[in-house]
């Protein structure tokens, strides 16, 4: 059976400002010492509290103009509950109902919205070495310095056919995010990771839809989605979507379901893997932030769309 991929993305970017998103700590990705751009509000000490970076507000804004998006007049950050070590408060700040930017287009392709978020810490995962010189027990060691800086988080609409088209949106906007000047977007130092989202639907169903309604709308519904966490490089990325497209037609055509999870991607055996069940946003319990005020960007200097346009440059498709 003939299968109709749709595929999704999630970008993430970290912003070029000074400082942290929430605090004065440096924002240097080249940074090789561990743990020494930190600060009490970035480890998450008791009685801390956060204060917006307003140039990364900026920065997400100038995106948003630049893909002709809707820029919000009122916006929120939110607290996003999960437990992991990388996360020093217990729960990201993010924003969810209220995002900086809603819609816009890059390369023909839909956008669901661009939001703001501060990003986690590194993870090093390594085993200790015992006298003998065996390999002995299993290690993580974690590295605050990333943990709070700016991140940019684009989704797009599933509204990607193929594998080619994936790449060359995600390639567009790293150009996109370095005309700009808002992120180095620098895939090997982790400074833009995509994550996809895949789902298959026979085409016949997709056939029996247009006969019926005798027009081109969407279809439909999609297909059970997958996703694929944190792809650093384009060829990861590629490589990723077309061996999950693979997986899943290979399950539906023994009868099997296939089932909503987050799967991760193996380098060298060149194959996804299961990482958990995909939470949904109601497992994050999201909800406002106490310690941040809510923004009305039309009385931010420097925040309206007016302002924001006036510091755009020519953008890489007006150069061509």
């Amino acid at each position: 059976m003939q299968y109709f991929p749709t595929i999704g993305l999630e970008i993430h970017a970290e912003l070029k400002t000074r400082t942290k998103m929430f605090c004065n700590s440096k924002n240097d990705a080249d940074e090789t010492r561990p743990n020494v751009n930190v600060c009490p509000v970035c480890l998450a000490h008791p009685g801390t509290l956060p204060v917006i970076n307003r140039e990364a507000v900026r920065h997400v804004l100038r995106v948003g103009v630049a893909v002709k998006g809707r820029i919000a007049d009122y916006t929120e950050f939110d607290r996003k509950n999960y437990f992991y070590p990388d996360l020093p408060k217990g729960y990201q700040l993010s924003q969810y109902e209220y995002p900086l930017v809603s819609g816009g287009e890059l390369l023909g392709v839909t956008l669901t919205r661009i939001h703001l978020e501060e990003d986690t810490a590194s993870s090093m995962h390594g085993s200790t070495v015992l006298t003998t010189g065996e390999e002995g027990s299993a290690t993580t060691t974690i590295d605050y310095n990333r943990a709070g800086i700016p991140l940019m988080e684009l989704v797009t609409e599933p509204v990607i056919k193929s594998v080619e088209e994936a790449s060359l949106f995600a390639r567009e906007l790293q150009q996109l995010l370095r005309y700009l000047g808002t992120s180095n977007a620098n895939m090997e130092k982790g400074e833009m990771r995509v994550e996809a989202n895949i789902s298959l639907l026979p085409k016949s169903q997709i056939t029996n839809h247009k006969s019926q309604t005798n027009s081109n709308d969407q279809i439909p519904k999609l297909g059970i989605k997958v996703e694929i966490k944190n792809l650093n490089s384009f060829r990861a990325m590629e490589r990723a979507v077309a061996y999950e497209i693979k997986r899943q037609t290979e399950l539906l055509d023994r009868g099997e379901k296939v089932v909503q999870e987050t799967r991760g991607w193996d380098e060298s055996k060149q194959s996804t893997f299961p990482q958990r069940i995909k939470e949904g946003s109601a497992d994050y319990r999201y909800f406002p932030d106490p310690d941040l005020p809510s923004l009305k960007l039309s009385e931010v200097s420097g925040c309206t769309e007016d302002e924001i346009k006036n510091t755009l440059p020519e953008l890489p498709w007006e150069r061509r």
